[in-house]
């Protein structure tokens, strides 16, 4: 990577007791909160095994959640952990620019298909310092992956609509935008829909074994 290194991966962890209430409709909040650990799982492993990360923090106040950080490898924040994605990613960017860490890889909790050869595709693109690199979700609405060098060079604004306002606020820092789409990390499970897209493609992921053991169908 042009000698790019020591990037750290950040993923916020809401409180599972708030886990996917947008799926209210197709599944129960037992199984919701069950389908949010499993996903962590299998995002977080992804991450634990892509040799060219430096570091994994996750940020959550959520015990469940912590305790599988901690058993994957990851480093627990808790600063911003009650703010919602953005607090909780700006929060872990401020933390390692203090410590002196070059670049932060922040992932969402929900993208399980995410594997570490995307991981490596995406850390590829980064080869200056500053830089940008984003991936959007599926829909090219949401970001579901953004590499920042140095850890803050940009704020970030998490939401429903967050690709295009990013795209402008790196170039807002003079940094024009490296995007890189990944059908893994593009498909975030947040509606219905999105759980009836992840189940059709019959993944090998904890995740797809948690619903398909719960019986879910989804159409």
């Amino acid at each position: 990577m042009s000698g790019v290194s020591r990037i750290w991966a950040v993923v916020p962890l809401k409180h599972t007791r708030d886990a996917k209430q947008r799926l209210a409709g197709a599944i129960a909040p037992p199984l919701r909160r069950q389908l949010a650990l499993a996903m962590a799982h299998d995002v977080l492993s992804a991450l634990a095994a892509s040799p060219g990360l430096d570091g994994l923090s996750v940020v959550t106040i959520d015990p469940a959640a912590s305790a599988l950080a901690r058993r994957l490898g990851a480093r627990v924040l808790t600063e911003g952990a009650g703010e919602g994605q953005t607090g909780a990613v700006n929060a872990a960017a401020r933390a390692l620019s203090r410590e002196g860490h070059e670049a932060m890889l922040a992932i969402p909790g929900d993208v399980p298909l995410i594997t570490p050869e995307e991981i490596e595709q995406l850390i590829a693109v980064h080869d200056r310092r500053p830089d940008f690199v984003i991936t959007p979700a599926h829909d090219r609405r949401g970001s579901n992956a953004v590499l920042c060098a140095p850890p803050d060079a940009v704020t970030l604004r998490f939401g429903d609509d967050s690709f295009l306002p990013h795209l402008a606020a790196a170039r807002a820092q003079g940094l024009e935008p490296k995007i890189v789409a990944l059908a893994g990390i593009g498909l975030d499970i947040d509606h219905p829909r999105d759980l009836a897209a992840f189940m059709s493609l019959k993944s090998k992921t904890r995740s797809h074994a948690v619903l398909e053991d719960a019986g879910v169908i989804v159409r």
